[in-house]
């Protein structure tokens, strides 16, 4: 059965279930922003009903039909393609032939490594470019750990040089366990971070993770042939364009990094066994040296799979203004449900097939409802696109995403940043939302506390007015921005959907309350939801939206970057 049919049984199972008084009651504003309302929804959008909302199934179908059936009730416009709510997301297979070089000139003496012959590039590569850099920085270790004392950047300017690395490990005074996410993502860092223009290190320890452009890594599902009509195997998936331009991120092998060095201060046969007894590294300019790359690859798309984001729009009042946007985001998929059944064996009990954590003594539990992740973000925007729709439009357009396949690695977020349906350059700000249902940890001092993450990134102005709108709420929440830190150990900063618009230069806010115990585990439900709470953090979500809405420029981007050692304000 088609997706678009499977969407539009969801709506008659919908209309039948959605209590009258939710689709009709009007007012808007902040007043309209209620508990009840959102644990309504919720108790709908986390049921079992609903199996876990997995990309590609009919949960999340019924999901869809379920936002879209507000929407439409309560007079948003459809922004999806063609005058619908849904905008189709396009998840692609590909396969890469690689004709990717780097060439490294040292005092005017060259050479030139393969793509697989001394160097090697992600699969996904992005579009044909070739880039030369004659500023070349050596930085130790790349890693940025200020917790544990270890700052290779510090008092360093990378911005448009290439960054070279070394120590797949980093230094003995940093847990390789405790820092892996910042371990295996210092290419990026480097790059995306630090404005690096290419970045070259070392492979990563076995099963240490994976690195590259992309939405995911190599498919899983694609099939590896042999049956006739069989899918040939992909080299990566993702949703992104595949002729962006992006900057090179590389590993290197000795041959590569014995020519770099070999006009060095310190050579690589000096540094090589100091970072594999991960012992101080040094940090200096490779003069005289240029890094060419020379990006080409050849995509072969093998394999096609669609999803949908749910987008909705509130037309601004302002005859100029509204043709700009604030965008407000949450994800409104989830893990799904174990096909597996319970192993009894041994006196124990294990759920086989679990898509997480199974919480000990609820094994017969096979759905995974995530009540709070993300369940709690998308009754959030319901709640939001309500209070504006019904109530006084305000000067910009008011854009609302919800975005598939977060969990699968920022699917829907993705391609919406690269085929918008309203103009990217136009969104002046991104509110996203992932995670406010609990207290971290679950801990009652956390009562009163929301993380900001990325607030002060791009735009200190952004920073200020959600500031200012806290400050005028009738209780402000406690705010915290802990996470912000460039060294967070989670990196949530990366890992929600705000990010695929904040590598878009858009400013952004993250809302969250923080991991808890039931963090995608079979037990993350409606029950356990502070509804209160997240009721007043949709409630300065709206005031922090509505103040950049109605301001008459866009805020400014400062990109001062995140600030070490900020936490609670």
């Amino acid at each position: 059965m088609s997706r678009r049919r499977l969407a539009g049984l969801g709506c008659a199972v919908v209309l039948g279930m959605v209590a009258v008084s939710a689709l009709t009651a009007a007012g808007g504003g902040l007043g309209s922003i209620k508990s009840q309302d959102l644990k309504e929804w919720l108790s709908y959008i986390a049921s079992d009903e609903l199996e876990g909302r997995e990309i590609y199934t009919s949960g999340i179908g019924l999901a869809a039909a379920y936002i879209e059936e507000h929407a439409r009730a309560w007079g948003a416009r459809p922004a999806g393609d063609k005058g619908r709510y849904l905008q189709t997301v396009r998840v692609l297979g590909v396969k890469t032939t690689s004709h990717a070089t780097v060439t490294v000139e040292v005092n005017g003496e060259t050479r030139t490594f393969a793509d697989g012959e001394g160097v090697v590039f992600p699969k996904n590569m992005g579009g044909t470019q070739r880039l030369t850099l004659d500023r070349v920085e050596f930085a130790g270790y790349g890693l940025d750990a200020p917790a544990a004392g270890h700052m290779d950047y510090k008092g360093k300017d990378v911005r448009k040089a290439a960054v070279i690395w070394l120590g797949p490990n980093g230094p003995k005074t940093v847990d390789a366990n405790v820092y892996r996410r910042l371990l295996v993502a210092r290419n990026r860092y480097a790059t995306e971070q630090l404005g690096a223009a290419a970045s070259v290190g070392v492979a990563a320890a076995a099963g240490a993770g994976r690195g590259g452009r992309g939405a995911a890594g190599p498919s899983a599902s694609g099939g590896s042939g042999g049956g006739r009509g069989a899918l040939p195997a992909a080299d990566f998936t993702t949703v992104q364009r595949l002729d962006a331009l992006t900057p090179p991120t590389v590993t290197a092998d000795d041959a590569f990094f014995t020519f770099l060095f070999s006009r060095a201060p310190v050579k690589y046969d000096e540094l090589k066994p100091k970072a594999a007894a991960q012992e101080p590294l040094p940090s200096f300019r490779l003069d005289g040296v240029r890094l060419t790359f020379n990006v080409e690859a050849d995509y072969q798309v093998v394999r096609t799979q669609l999803t949908q984001n749910v987008v909705a729009l509130v037309e601004g009042s302002d005859a100029q203004l509204k043709h700009t946007y604030i965008a407000f985001g949450a994800h409104y998929d989830h893990v799904g449900y174990a096909e597996g059944e319970v192993d009894r064996a041994d006196g124990g009990a294990r759920r086989l097939g679990a898509k997480g954590r199974v919480t000990p003594g609820k094994e017969d539990d096979r759905i995974w409802n995530g009540a709070d992740d993300d369940g709690s973000g998308t009754v959030a925007l319901l709640a939001l696109l309500k209070a504006f729709a019904e109530g006084p439009h305000p000067k910009r357009s008011l854009v609302f995403v919800w975005h598939a396949g977060e969990e699968r690695g920022l699917l829907g977020s993705r391609y919406f940043a690269d085929y918008p349906t309203v103009p990217i350059d136009q969104i002046v700000t991104q509110l996203n939302i992932d995670m406010i249902g609990r207290n971290r940890d679950d801990k009652a001092s956390e009562a009163n506390t929301v993380y900001l993450v990325g607030s002060d990134r791009i735009s200190t102005e952004l920073h200020n007015l959600n500031r200012s709108a806290n400050a005028a709420l009738s209780k402000p929440l406690t705010l915290n921005y802990e996470f912000n830190d460039p060294a967070d150990l989670e990196s949530l900063y990366t890992r929600s959907d705000h990010y695929s618009y904040a590598a878009k230069g858009i400013p952004i806010i993250f809302f969250t309350t923080g991991l808890h115990p039931d963090y995608h585990a079979n037990t993350d439900e409606v029950s356990k939801i502070e509804f209160d709470k997240m009721t007043r953090i949709v409630q300065l979500v709206y005031e922090t939206g509505l103040r950049v809405a109605n301001l008459d420029h866009a805020p400014a981007r400062d990109n001062l970057g995140p600030r070490a050692g900020r936490l609670t304000q």
